[in-house]
Parts: structure tokens; sequence; C-alpha cells
């Protein structure tokens, strides 16, 4: 009889509404999980964190293993960084704390290229990976998490000791089993840079809009203005991407705007940003995307303009 394998230690750095959402469920199917907390630490010590999911009813995980200091964390095998892309700098002492020997840091973001300024950070011995969440989930407030609709996964290794594509593909694999454990559709993405212009064709239109329009995904796919808008920025990414050497699958985009339709009304993560005050990750979702593009000798107009607007809009809100 084959001996039962050990499962890995996990720590969830940044416990918002992604790294709660996917710590809760990992932690509900028998994961040894460590959520690294700073504001709503106290608020999660007494309550536990809660998901309230469309999809998988009302969870509650309590006692929470909660720390306030990466340094009391223990070892960890598996780290997923739920936090911002705007404070990844800050993050690396913490994952630098919490990592076992050869761990494997997976970063939940949106955006370009996000998980370059953290390996920068990191010793060569550390695994980094890109995830990307297909899911509409916000923080309700702390410690409470909104779950309306989706959820999966998608995983693909960006740097680190695996040098051989075997070795890579494998690691993304165990991610993708991690929370396939958990009941979450998940899979290894063979190209993470590709995977990520993808999303883009997604958060691009959508996340900014949400902004600049004041109004959550059902009232935008319902106007014929706003559903033009969204399909000639979904345009734009995808002749982006394709300029920068990435394939779209047929009809990618038509399948996304189709998969909004169908959503419950969903206020992007930037709209929630936008309303508390908090810096608009505005970098990873534009900045790099548009340089990336012109760089490649592709101009995206309305992706600028967009862009210009929201970092008009970004400086005074703060």
């Amino acid at each position: 009889m084959m001996g039962a394998v050990a499962k890995p230690t996990i720590g969830i750095i940044g416990t918002g509404a992604i790294g709660g959402f996917y710590g809760v469920m990992l932690a509900r199917a028998g994961f040894d999980v460590h959520f690294l907390l700073r504001s709503e630490f106290s608020a999660v010590t007494e309550h536990g964190l809660q998901v309230n999911s469309a999809q998988h009813g009302a969870l509650t995980l309590n006692p929470v293993q909660a720390y306030s200091s990466a340094a009391d964390l223990p070892p960890c095998d598996w780290l997923l960084v739920g936090a911002k892309t705007t404070s990844n700098a800050d993050l690396a002492p913490a994952i630098i704390q919490a990592a076992a020997p050869n761990a494997k840091v997976l970063v939940l973001q949106n955006g370009l290229d996000v998980e370059d300024s953290l390996r920068e950070c990191l010793p060569d011995s550390l695994h980094v990976l890109g995830g990307l969440c297909y899911i509409c989930v916000h923080r309700e407030s702390p410690g409470v998490i909104t779950h309306q609709a989706l959820g999966a996964v998608h995983i693909g290794y960006h740097s680190g000791p695996a040098t051989s594509e075997q070795s890579r593909s494998a690691i993304s694999e165990e991610g993708a089993d991690l929370f396939r454990a958990a009941g979450i559709d998940s899979q290894p993405m063979p190209n993470l840079h590709q995977a990520r212009w993808q999303k883009l064709v997604w958060n691009i239109p959508y996340n900014g809009l949400s902004v600049l329009l004041g109004a959550g995904t059902t009232p935008l796919m319902a106007d014929t203005d706003s559903r033009e808008l969204i399909k000639a920025l979904m345009a734009e990414v995808v002749q982006g991407a394709i300029a920068c050497g990435h394939q779209v699958p047929q009809g990618y985009a038509e399948h996304l705007f189709m998969m909004t339709e169908k959503m419950p009304d969903y206020w992007p993560s930037m709209y929630h940003d936008f309303v508390h005050k908090r810096p608009l990750e505005l970098a990873a979702i534009y900045a790099r995307p548009l340089a990336a593009a012109k760089a490649a000798g592709c101009e995206m107009p309305r992706i600028e303009a967009l862009f210009q607007s929201l970092s008009f809009i970004d400086r005074r809100n703060r």
C-alpha cells in the first residue's frame, strides 16, 4: 500500500477577498493553512473568516490560524499572495520569512508581469508562479467575504530553480491539484505571459469602466454604448496580445463578453479600491500592457484614453 503523501503547509499573504476565499476553501479541504493579516487580525482572531458563497453556501472557518507578523508563520511549502500589486515591493520580506526551503510562491493577482517586481526581491531558491483567478468575489467587512460566482484558478510557472519544461509543468500541476482537492476548477497554463494577456481582455474594460462610469457589470452590459465600448476595448487588448507574439483563441473576447452577460451584477476589484480610496492597480493592468504593445509597434488608443482618465481619477481620489 502506498504511504499517504504529507499535505503541504500553505501560507496566505494578504487575506483579502482572494486570499480569504481560497484559504478558507483549502482549509476546509483539510490543508494546513496559515493566514497573515494586517488590519483585520483582531476581527479574524475573534470571529474567524466567513465566506458567503452563492455556490457553496455560508462557510465559516473558526478558529483561524491567523498571524499579524510573517515571522510567526511556520515554514510554508506554498505561499499564496493575495495582496494588491501596488504593495508587491513590500511583500518580499514577509514571503522570505514565511517560506520553507524551495517553497512555491503563487501570485494571485491581475495584470501583466506582476511577478517580476517580486522575483527581483526573492532568493533564487524560491519558485515563483502566477495564478489567474476567474472569480466574482469581494470583501464585505473585516473577515467577511462575498462570493457571487465562478472561482477557477489557472496556474503558470514564472521563474525559479525548475529549469526543464517537465519540472516547471509538474510544479504548475501540483499547484492545480491543491485547488482541485478543495473543489475548485484549476488548470496549469503552459505559457503564463500569454495567459496574463488573455485575462486582460476582461480586466482592462470592466475594471476601468466600473470606476469611470460608476457601474457594475449588469448596467454596463445593458446599455448599447457601453457594450460597444467594451467590445472595442477587448478588441484592442487582443491586437496588443497578438502584436506581442501571443495567441488568443478565436472567439475568446466574445466568449468573455457572453460569460459576463450571464454573471450576477459584479463590481470589479478596482471599483472597491476606488471607493475605499486605495491606490488603483493602474501600472499592472494598464501601463505595462500599453508599454509592451507600443514596444511591439501596436497602439491601443482607447485603452490609452481609459488609462489617462483613470490616472486623473486615481490622483484626485487620494
